[in-house]
This record gives C-alpha cells, sequence and structure tokens, in this order.
C-alpha cells in the first residue's frame, strides 16, 4: 500500500519540519510532498531539511491551486493524504482518517478537530459551507465542513479534481465527491493548528474565506455531473 502525503504551505517555517516528519512517520506513508506557494521565509528550505520532496511557486497561487501543482507528484499512490502545513506535531493524528479508507469503509475521511478553548470567529464561513454542503451534496451534513486533513483513495482524488481555488477548495472536495457516489466519513481528531483570532488580520482572512467559498459553491451549482 502506497501512502503519499502533500502539503500546500505559505509562510509556514515555524511548524512545516514538525509537520513534515510527523507525517513521513505515520506507517505505510512513503512520501510527502510540500508545495511552498511563494513563501517570504525558508518554509521550503525547513520542509525540505525534514525529508519533504518541495515544489517551489514563483508566485502565490492560493491554497487549491498550490494543491493542484503537488498533484501529479502524488496521483500514482494508492491513498493520498491532504494536510496543512501548520499542523507541527498533531499531523501524526493523521493516521486517524488512514484506517476507514484502508478498511474499505470510506472513499474520503475528514478529520473534525476538539472544540477551541475560546472563540475564533463567528461561524458565518462555516454556517455557509454546511449549508452548501447539504444542499449539494444530498443533504449530508458535515461537522467540520472547512477541514483540510483528508484521506482519499487515488479513484476518489481523480474524480474530485482539480481543486477549487482558494479556500473554496474543502467544500468543492466534498461536495464533488458526495455526486459521484464516493463515501464520505468524519474521524474525531486531536489535531491543532494556528487558530485565527478576533482581529484585523483574522476579519479580512474570514471575509476572503467566505468570498471563495460562496464563488465556489456557484461554481458547483453550474457544474454538471
Amino acid at each position: 500500500m502506497d501512502i503519499a502525503v502533500l502539503i500546500p504551505a505559505h509562510d509556514e517555517a515555524q511548524r512545516i519540519a514538525d509537520t513534515v516528519e510527523a507525517a513521513l512517520a505515520i506507517p505505510g506513508v512513503t512520501r510527502c510532498v510540500v508545495v511552498d506557494d511563494a513563501s517570504h521565509d525558508d518554509t521550503a528550505e525547513r520542509a525540505d531539511t525534514a525529508g519533504a520532496k518541495v515544489v517551489r511557486l514563483t508566485f502565490n497561487v492560493g491554497k487549491g491551486a498550490a494543491l493542484e501543482a503537488g498533484a501529479e507528484r502524488v496521483a500514482n499512490a494508492d491513498v493520498v493524504l491532504l494536510l496543512d502545513g501548520d499542523l507541527g506535531h498533531t499531523a501524526s493524528q493523521a493516521v486517524k482518517l488512514l484506517e476507514p479508507v484502508l478498511a474499505g469503509q470510506a472513499d474520503m475521511s475528514i478529520a473534525t478537530f476538539p472544540k477551541p478553548a475560546g472563540k475564533a470567529g463567528f461561524g458565518l464561513v462555516k454556517s455557509l459551507a454546511r449549508f452548501g454542503i447539504a444542499r449539494m451534496g444530498g443533504g449530508w451534513q458535515a461537522e467540520a465542513p472547512l477541514s483540510g486533513q483528508r484521506a482519499l483513495t487515488s479513484r476518489c482524488l481523480e474524480a474530485v479534481r482539480p481543486f477549487a481555488s482558494g479556500y473554496g477548495v474543502e467544500v468543492a472536495l466534498t461536495v464533488r465527491a458526495l455526486r459521484r457516489g464516493f463515501r464520505v466519513v468524519e474521524v474525531p481528531t486531536e489535531m491543532a493548528h494556528a487558530a485565527t483570532g478576533r482581529d484585523l488580520k483574522g476579519f479580512v482572512h474570514r471575509g476572503r474565506q467566505f468570498v471563495h467559498v460562496a464563488l465556489a459553491l456557484v461554481k458547483l451549482a453550474l457544474e454538471r455531473h
């Protein structure tokens, strides 16, 4: 069984090495590909030192396009893990995502995270994403509609590509998988990442997320399936 890890990363120098090392330590993982989305720091160098195969992008293209840029590097794997670069050592929890996929119980598994101690945002983006997935995915109720931590069979990955642009990528992955008859499950994990706060930077980030998710839903509504 060949398991590959694909990680898009932008300015994740503080955590990327821990993320890569934890991912590579998961039983069955044969390689980890990090797509450096034109970082301003030494994300690429640290990922390379930690053992990842690094794809360096000249211009910042966003999460979805970064995933697409690295997709061919993992296309021949039996199972692909999609992970964010800021998971650090908690990336080891991705082993839980593999369990239902390797057991033949799911084609795509999605990580849910523990509830944060404090409130990071107002939940508008998550509510929009959850509504869109239920509306376009046959009523499927997502607990973690924006989770980027996933395990997919190669057949499922090929069916849901190309990756949607920006922060709409997760919603598009789920909706396309459900529309095409793949089995999707959510798996509780103890993963943790850098949360976005209620400061100006956080509001700007969530605003971009909202727009990207809305655009992805519009495109999905027009997509033939």
